[in-house]
């Protein structure tokens, strides 16, 4: 299987070029640094002889967000440097926002899974521990790892039912590939199920790894803040389709009763703001599509947010909050948006039946009573109607346990990634 994989990967390179080419010329990639992932002469390998590399990878967003704290927790001495690898092109402006100012941290765009291109990039920065964070397995870069007897650790390690039963099919290449790590740190207690079927050589759950992402420093415009303050407003984010009519048809019905409202909608893909605002158009509501940096127009009903990393403003000064990707049946196996910053935020988090991505994070919140199942338009409007009339709706003793969950998780990660590095 491997053998196949690695062909494949070679013949379609060629393709993958054009591909990365084209997402340039679309903004989907950086413009300046995108040949990082396809060609070896673009590593730009700035590494510190001096000091100990260790090289987190990092996917995406929500990956980068959970690997911020431990970053600046370990970068407290001199002896150390680091190195950020991510894809996506959001994740590396969140680099550039939370950690470019940090010192003895790197970031680069992780590239693509051929050999002769990991065998030039792990000749270059030569780390001495690795770590991949959540879902994220190349075959051909673990297995290089490996032989070159480099410390690897899988951290916050998300194993679906799904993506057992594929690993599965392959049963002694998958072993052979997650034998490869010298410790795996699982997200949830699923996770460490699927990872000892696996033949991991150390599993340690800790927790979840997102219960000790940071507060985000961006906050909403005082206008805007001044707008929402003066009305009833809740927020549905990272929302899908269906999902936005479930909400606009909350709105109608709370609408009855509480004539100041505004409904921020931020959907999970921002290219569908046009179609949401037709839906408003066709049940006569006021709406409008919200660009960074542009301020609500008063007498708007429903607000539809057309830009990316908006979320963390929103929940900073709202109450209530509903979480997308939970009340689409189709979504079923992969439902569930991350709802911790919300619960951080002390807000009152509603979602759908359909969780299955952050069933033990809902577990606990549910637990706390800081978020709650809702089935129908009724259930969420009457929740909200009540809401509205509550000055604070979560407890900060609730939010404490949050947060002081997280710094144990935080510290006790941090305590087995110093083994490894003091080795």
């Amino acid at each position: 299987m491997l053998l196949i994989y690695r062909h494949l990967i070679n013949i379609f390179f060629p393709i993958i070029i054009i591909i990365v080419f084209l997402r340039a010329i679309f903004d989907k990639e950086d413009k300046n640094r995108f040949k990082e992932k396809i060609f070896k002469s673009s590593f730009l390998i700035s590494k510190n002889k001096d000091k100990q590399l260790i090289w987190f990878h990092a996917a995406s967003i929500g990956e980068l967000k959970s690997i911020i704290p431990i970053i600046k927790k370990l970068n407290k001495t001199d002896k150390l440097e680091f190195l950020i690898t991510t894809v996506t092109l959001s994740s590396a402006n969140l680099f550039k926002r939370e950690l470019n100012d940090e010192r003895n941290v790197i970031h680069r765009f992780f590239p693509v899974d051929k050999i002769n291109l990991i065998k030039s990039f792990l000749d270059g920065w030569s780390p001495s521990l690795v770590v991949f964070i959540d879902s994220e397995i190349w075959p051909n870069f673990l297995l290089e790892i490996k032989s070159r007897n480099i410390p690897l650790i899988l951290l916050n390690g998300r194993i679906t039912k799904k993506t057992f039963f594929r690993w599965s099919i392959f049963p002694k290449t998958a072993k052979k590939i997650f034998h490869s790590f010298e410790l795996c740190l699982p997200s949830s207690n699923e996770s460490k199920k699927y990872l000892e079927k696996f033949n991991v050589k150390k599993i340690n759950y800790i927790g979840n790894l997102k219960f000790t992402s940071e507060k985000s420093n961006s906050y909403l415009d005082e206008k805007n803040k001044e707008i929402l303050n003066s009305c009833k407003f809740w927020c549905a984010v990272s929302t899908h389709r269906g999902e936005d009519n479930f909400c606009i048809k909350t709105h109608l019905k709370i609408k009855k009763s509480i004539k100041n409202l505004i409904t921020i909608i931020i959907p999970r893909h921002i290219n569908r703001s046009d179609e949401i605002e037709l839906t408003c158009k066709k049940l006569n509501l006021k709406s409008q599509i919200l660009s960074d940096g542009e301020l609500i127009e008063r007498g708007k009903e429903i607000v539809i947010i057309n830009s990316y990393g908006s979320i963390s403003k929103y929940l900073s000064i709202c109450k209530s909050v509903f979480i997308g990707k939970s009340m689409v049946k189709s979504l079923k196996l992969v439902g569930g948006q991350n709802p911790i910053e919300a619960a951080k935020s002390g807000c009152k988090i509603y979602h759908g039946p359909y969780v299955y991505n952050f069933q033990e994070v809902y577990d606990l919140l549910n637990k706390y009573r800081i978020s709650e199942q809702i089935n129908t338009i009724d259930e969420l409007a009457n929740n909200l109607s009540i809401d509205f009339n509550k000055s604070n709706i979560i407890e900060k003793e609730k939010i404490e346990i949050i947060d002081n969950l997280g710094r144990q998780i935080l510290d006790d990660t941090c305590d087995e990634l110093n083994r490894l590095i003091n080795k």
